[in-house]
């Protein structure tokens, strides 16, 4: 099953009895919040649960796959996720 916004906000509207359209707003801006993080080049750690880090990859020279031509890649952003060891442990069923 995937996550997505609408099941997220129905999960806090159940659970706290905030009015949907609050929720809907609630998750608007958690997520407006986390991606201006982001954007800035701060990472977001949410304890518990793991830690978004933004990465700089440099140019670098790769290959198109089909016709085997060279060429250059160009530098780039791109977050990567990593999970506390609570997380890992709930996942892993209480095993470290």
């Amino acid at each position: 099953m995937t996550l997505t916004k609408h099941k997220l906000t129905d999960s806090i509207h159940k659970k706290i009895d905030f009015p949907k359209v609050r929720c809907e707003r609630l998750v608007g801006f958690l997520f407006e919040i986390i991606k201006d993080t982001l954007e800035n080049g701060e990472d977001v750690l949410i304890s518990g649960f793991g830690k978004l880090c933004v990465k700089d990859k440099k140019k670098r020279r790769g290959r198109n796959p089909v016709s085997g031509e060279e060429l250059t890649l160009d530098s780039r952003r791109l977050v990567t996720f990593k999970c506390s060891t609570v997380l890992k442990g709930k996942l892993n069923g209480g095993r470290k």
